[in-house]
């Protein structure tokens, strides 16, 4: 399975992003999660899908992420509002399928105060 990140770029304090994590094939039954990484920091993550729909936030998003998928495009996004310059980091996509995980390369998100 490969995936592709993408969607990130610059955008001001307040603003909104939305990212894309585009598979290979097809991952239904997966569960897909986007994790941010920023310099001196661990892994974050930061929003994760299932295969039904049920979702699951870190702390920090308190309302302003959301993540979806759309099964026939094998894509999930996540839909990022009142963006904050703490949350620049880049952003990676995961999803775990068949007993395994694969990553996707991540895509930088940068937010101007």
């Amino acid at each position: 399975v490969q995936l592709q990140a993408s969607g990130g770029g610059l955008v001001q304090a307040g603003g909104s992003r939305r990212l894309s994590c585009a598979a290979s094939t097809i991952v239904s039954d997966g569960v897909v999660g986007w994790f941010r990484l920023t310099p001196g920091t661990q892994r974050m993550l930061v929003a994760q899908i299932t295969g039904g729909g049920n979702t699951h936030y870190g702390d920090f998003v308190k309302g302003r992420f959301a993540i979806s998928r759309d099964n026939a495009k094998n894509t999930v996004y996540l839909q990022m509002n009142d963006l904050k310059p703490e949350d620049t980091a880049v952003y990676l996509c995961n999803v775990w399928v068949g007993g395994r995980t694969y990553w996707g390369q991540g895509t930088l998100v940068t937010v101007s105060s």
